[in-house]
């Protein structure tokens, strides 16, 4: 089998891959341009010399601006790890699809409030509507995975999945990119940091656009009885007749794990937490949190949101060079995702996408780290970039390169995957609202931790990568074209990293079984039928 070709759990029609679920997912996907631009766009803002001027920075002392940068950049985050919890109790009552838009028009008033401010109001609005498009990119942070992973075939399920990450890092481009646009193009002003906080809107409303056309989680419409409407909507995203094969094959898995669940756990909004008291929940918990307790360890976020900072700390001085070189960190991020999502995901597989990301980016983070120490790097305007910070510089696009197709997206993807129907949305609330909390800590206190550590920030980035390597090889099944409603026995096959060759071969030798079985139905009946004519 060669890498490009797709491994399939079962014989799967050419219409499955169809158009209408690359649409779904692309329009659902305009939430992440939303949340990467918002991650982007504000470090290089408060760099800008009109917003500095305007809030008056020049007044306070390092240690204070340090903080009030920290404060800007981390209510966001507050705002969204409670969103991504309240995404639970939306998607259990409105459901996928309206749960995005009831998160996307909360984004909207938070972001047209920050519109409002100026220097003599203050910061306030700012900080008051970054909460609120905090809260609103929670919530959506928690649904988009889930609604992409619940109408995507199995085969094709990372890519679909992964399209949520490009969403995000094209967001996160644009969001580099303008602070270098206005501040090349545009004298000082209050038009000219204001821009970057309007743009926030635009994705925003593609988004609210687009909901209205996309239809719900057909595996949604199912858990709440809605059979009817959920077999409209399956047959509509299969571009299958409902008695074809496929469909009938899906359904009978989607019904036998609801069955399932509704036995040993319930159905209701309060018993998922019941089945919290199970170890293997538990477990499974813990692994989607870890997830993200390591890919913020990567340092990530520290370069997101203070880009300006991290290449002052390795040399890079000026503030339109520092525009640039953070400019060209987001193209680098933005083409590799592209090969992420096209080839690598669904075809080289999670497990060996985040080892090998971990063991590079590890590396590439000491030999930045002991270049500033041995150089001795002050960041002072004015210094020159000599051959040791060029290759300072190498090792950090390097280091985008390996995390970027890795760690930057395949958590999300192995989140939205690995939980059964009933603790899905509170799986995927735990994952988000992690993921959050770990943001808000690393924007809390970059700063500081530069201000304090110097290099050793880079030593600690590269010591919790290493770590990862192994908590992955033993601890993360690979879940590359297992059905959703086989993760209960992937998670329970031993060993782990050998689990899904091993179900993928019992879930093909089933699938004879079934198919026999229903060839043997049709045959009796064409008998039976036969007889009676007689």
């Amino acid at each position: 089998m060669s890498i490009l070709k797709l491994k399939e759990d079962r014989p799967t029609p050419k219409a499955v891959y169809n158009w209408r679920v690359y649409v779904c997912a692309a329009v659902a996907s305009f939430a992440a341009c939303m949340i990467g631009y918002d991650s982007a766009f504000i470090g290089t803002t408060l760099a800008l010399p009109s917003f500095t001027e305007e809030f008056k920075f020049a007044d306070y002392s390092p240690n204070s601006l340090a903080l009030l940068k920290q404060n800007i950049v981390s209510v966001y985050q507050a705002g969204a790890f409670f969103g991504s919890l309240a995404a639970y109790v939306t998607s259990h009552y409105l459901g996928r699809r309206w749960s995005l838009i009831a998160f996307t028009l909360v984004f909207c008033v938070g972001a047209g409030i920050m519109l409002g401010a100026n220097g003599d109001r203050g910061l306030d609005l700012i900080l008051g509507g970054r909460v609120l498009a905090g809260f609103g990119v929670g919530g959506c942070s928690n649904m988009t995975p889930i609604y992409i992973s619940e109408l995507s075939p199995p085969a094709v399920r990372g890519r679909l999945v992964g399209i949520y990450e490009l969403g995000w890092q094209v967001g996160g481009l644009v969001g580099f990119w303008i602070n270098y646009g206005v501040d090349s193009t545009l004298e000082p002003s209050h038009s000219q940091w204001l821009i970057p906080f309007g743009v926030q809107l635009i994705p925003a409303g593609m988004l609210l656009i687009g909901a209205m056309f996309i239809p719900e989680s057909p595996r949604w419409l199912f858990s709440k009885g809605k059979r009817d409407k959920a077999m409209e909507m399956l047959c509509w995203m299969r571009n299958l007749d409902r008695n074809d094969l496929y469909i009938v094959e899906e359904v009978r898995f989607i019904d036998e794990d609801l069955e399932k669940f509704r036995r040993e756990v319930g159905a209701g909004f309060w018993k998922p937490f019941l089945s919290l008291k199970e170890r293997r929940i538990q477990w499974r918990f813990l692994l989607g949190a870890l997830l993200f307790v390591f890919q913020n360890g990567s340092g990530i976020n520290a370069i997101n949101y203070y880009s300006p900072t991290v290449f002052r700390s390795i040399g890079v001085t000026g503030t339109n060079t520092s525009f640039l070189t953070t400019g060209i960190f987001g193209v680098v991020k933005t083409s590799l995702t592209f090969v992420w999502l096209l080839v690598l995901i669904d075809h080289m597989g999670r497990r060996w996408l985040l080892m090998i990301g971990a063991t590079g980016g590890s590396i590439c983070m000491w030999f930045i780290g002991a270049y500033i120490k041995v150089a001795k790097v002050n960041g002072e305007e004015g210094g020159k970039l000599g051959g040791g910070g060029i290759a300072a510089m190498f090792f950090f696009y390097l280091w985008t390169a390996f995390y970027t197709p890795s760690w930057n997206g395949t958590p999300w993807v192995l989140n939205s995957e690995m939980f059964d129907q009933n603790t899905r949305s509170l799986g995927q609330a735990n994952a988000a609202a992690n993921n959050w909390f770990w943001n808000f800590i690393i924007a809390r206190f970059t700063e500081q931790m530069f201000n304090a550590w110097g290099y050793g920030v880079y030593f600690f980035f590269a010591s919790l990568m290493i770590i990862s390597v192994p908590f992955v090889f033993f601890c993360i099944p690979e879940t590359k074209s297992i059905p959703l409603e086989a993760m209960d026995r992937l998670f329970n096959t031993k060993p782990t990293w050998k689990a899904n060759r091993i179900l993928m071969a019992e879930l093909q030798e089933q699938e004879h079984d079934f198919r026999d079985q229903a060839a043997e139905k049709v045959s009796d009946e064409r008998v039976e039928d036969g007889v009676k004519m007689v």
